[in-house]
């Protein structure tokens, strides 16, 4: 089974590094980008079979490793 994981800081936390994306494409000629979210995407390839102990397998290792779950989200997909 397929999993994707979408990583993206909270809501209010700073992020520096979509702030220069932002000014970047600005100074590219890319106007009217008010503002740039940077986040993360994993892909997992996993050996559950059932998309409701995937999900919950994937939340888990969210929890524990895969985002810092001070400052920010994930949203997961199982694909199949």
């Amino acid at each position: 089974m397929k999993a994707r994981v979408h990583v993206s800081l909270k809501s209010g936390v700073l992020d520096p590094q979509g702030a220069a994306v932002a000014h970047a494409l600005g100074t590219l000629g890319f106007e009217g980008v008010r503002s740039v979210r940077q986040g993360k995407v994993l892909d997992l390839d996993l050996d559950e079979t059932d998309p409701e102990a995937a999900r919950a397998q994937v939340d888990a290792m969210c929890r524990q490793l895969l985002a810092n779950t001070v400052v920010e989200t994930w949203r997961v997909e199982i694909l199949g």
